[in-house]
């Protein structure tokens, strides 16, 4: 190889540590840093931050990039490389364009705005969060103005998070999902269901805490390359690619089961990031940054997989022994309990079905946001309306509605409809699946998750950002994205457990 190349793979490796290290100080952040350490915290992630941008849009990388792309360099790449020089190429011209006033500028924005979030959710009070959000979202539409000038400024967001998926695309695929939706989660909602209060029952976190692990284990995740911690909203965190993925976990001592399902959700993440194939590690081409495919494979771990019956029979008993509360519930009940519809507030603790309501509730709210102009003071009402029209309830505090997600503390518009693409996906990989692998339903009931998990690192996982979200339905799947094969898995699931039809 050339010693442009080899200069080039030197400045990959130093933008590598350089977010390792913004990675590891978010962590600290975000679990054991005391609260008088904010500040330096702060200060370090600005620093490490700017040094990061001035290195990934100096002239040098560019002219490298462009060096490297001309005939004779080209040709001696391989396939990953011209991936990750072309990514570069494209993500550097777009970054180039953002004075570097404006990059401070955000990283400051957000940094305050994430603790804001946090104070203002604790207290339960918007307005304390409210004029951190209206800087955060004029900034975002000044960067975008920057990087992405030929597009309109949320179509921009979308693309950030999920390419190719603009608003027009995203609006047909869940037009199509609401359409069926919605009759249907009229029809369960309309079984009144019983409350077990058995579910509410206090439950030691310690307890919750070797459930978790025996759940991480049981789905694949490999302790040698990951770690676990506590924070306000569970994350999933890649410091080194395929080698330290973390994630973090909430415990609610009279809700166990929602610690359960965060630990698979969360573990789901981190099972993609350790599987990506070694030779991409910690390039551009590493990790996903198509995050409806990244939450694919959560929600495939947590909802196709977790909350099938047969996810459970190899497990339950050792669950029963290390959570006492659960030890005179039947795996039956259980069931029933992790697929109990209900019309709730939070997002991150609803059902499966009314799951796909509360994204498309943020997508709309966001499209108001940056389509619409609503002003942020108008935000909670805003939410509260559409709580009432698509689930019939009405938060009673700020921080069970628009305060219950910390998405927006650090930018993050467009990222909400990724969960619900997500889910889309996730209809569409169960039937490729099965179609391979035979009964997910068997393969669960005998203890072969592994099997599925194998499938979906061969298929999926090991591929990282190589292929974006069409091209891997494509290959995976073999058609373009459609919301008819979820809505037939919660047709077919659902009519079991209630009587809809």
């Amino acid at each position: 190889m050339s010693a442009k190349f080899d200069r080039l793979k030197e400045i990959v490796q130093q933008l590598n540590r350089y977010e390792m290290l913004n990675e590891l100080l978010y962590w600290d952040m975000r679990t054991i840093m005391p609260g008088e350490g904010f500040d330096a915290h702060a200060d370090v992630t600005d620093y490490i931050s700017t040094e990061s941008f001035r290195l990934g849009n100096s002239d040098e990388l560019f002219e490298l990039l462009r060096d490297i792309s001309e005939p004779g360099e080209w040709e001696a790449l391989d396939d990953n490389w011209k991936f990750i020089v072309t990514k570069m190429r494209e993500d550097q011209e777009r970054s180039r364009r953002i004075p570097e006033e404006v990059f401070r500028r955000a990283v400051a924005i957000t940094t305050e705005s994430e603790r804001a979030w946090e104070e203002a959710k604790e207290a339960s009070d918007f307005s304390v969060f409210a004029p951190h959000l209206e800087k955060m979202i004029e900034v975002q539409k000044e960067i975008k103005s920057y990087s992405h000038p030929e597009m309109e400024i949320y179509d921009a967001l979308l693309d950030d998070y999920e390419k190719g998926m603009d608003s027009a695309t995203i609006d047909r695929i869940f037009s199509e999902l609401r359409d069926g939706l919605v009759p249907l989660v009229h029809s369960i909602l309309a079984v009144k269901q019983p409350e077990d209060p058995r579910f509410s029952r206090p439950c030691d976190v310690n307890a919750q805490k070797e459930v978790q692990k025996l759940l991480l284990t049981y789905i694949g995740f490999d302790w040698n390359k990951g770690t676990t911690s506590e924070s306000v909203h569970p994350f999933t965190l890649t410091v080194s690619g395929g080698t330290d993925v973390r994630i973090t976990n909430h415990f609610h001592e009279t809700n166990a089961i929602d610690g359960l399902f965060s630990a698979i959700h969360e573990g789901g993440h981190a099972i993609f990031e350790q599987n990506i194939a070694p030779a991409i590690a910690n390039t551009p081409a590493g990790g996903c940054d198509y995050l409806g495919i990244h939450e694919s494979q959560s929600r495939f771990f947590e909802n196709i997989l977790g909350r099938n019956i047969n996810f459970w029979r190899p497990i339950y008993p050792e669950v029963q022994k290390l959570l006492p509360a659960f030890a005179d519930i039947s795996l039956e009940d259980f069931a029933r309990e992790i697929n109990h519809v209900r019309a709730g507030m939070i997002r991150t603790m609803s059902d499966e079905v009314t799951y796909c309501l509360h994204v498309i509730l943020r997508y709309e709210v966001e499209k108001a946001i940056f389509r619409e102009g609503v002003p942020v003071s108008e935000l909670p009402a805003l939410w509260n309306r559409k709580m009432k029209e698509y689930l019939g309830v009405v938060p009673q505090n700020d921080a069970e509605g628009i305060l219950q997600d910390m998405h927006w503390s650090d930018g993050s518009f467009g990222y909400f409809p990724t969960y619900l693409l997500g889910s889309i996906y996730d209809g569409m990989f169960l039937d490729a699946m099965q179609a391979d692998l035979g009964s997910v339903d068997t393969l669960l009931a005998e203890g072969r998750i592994g099997e599925i998990r194998a499938w979906l690192t061969e298929k999926i996982h090991r591929f990282g950002s190589l292929r974006c979200p069409k091209e891997v339905l494509k290959a995976v799947c073999g058609r373009e994205a459609t919301a008819e094969p979820l809505l037939r898995y919660f047709r077919e699931k659902y009519s079991e457990f209630y009587p809809i039809g």
